[in-house]
């Protein structure tokens, strides 16, 4: 799916509900203003929890040791931050096609 396709969802789900009074672009706006404010909170290092959906969060990667694949020679690849996406329990219970109830073991 790309951004141009939830666009189109987003325009749907919003006519569905309360008819056309938002158009394609105004959908657009909220998307890109929605995804900028994630960008935003994660360039600050924030974490982003959306419930029932997932949590956006900063985590720190350590320095390694890797090899260049050219030369085989070792190279020191340094720390740094990662962006990284944990879904929550209803939406892997989604994805999965399972009951919730059934992750509770976990």
């Amino acid at each position: 799916m790309t951004k141009a396709d939830l666009v189109e969802g987003v325009t749907l789900a919003v006519e569905k509900t309360s008819g056309p009074m938002i158009s394609k672009k105004d959908c657009a706006r909220v998307v890109d203003a929605f995804l900028d404010a994630i960008k935003d909170a994660l360039k600050e290092q924030k974490n982003i929890e959306v419930r029932g959906f997932g949590t956006f969060k900063i985590r720190q990667r350590k320095t390694r040791m890797a090899r260049n694949p050219r030369t085989g020679a070792p190279v020191e690849v340094s720390a740094r931050p990662v962006p990284v996406f944990k879904p929550s329990k209803e939406l892997r219970a989604l994805v999965a096609d399972v009951d919730i109830s059934e992750l509770a073991g976990e």
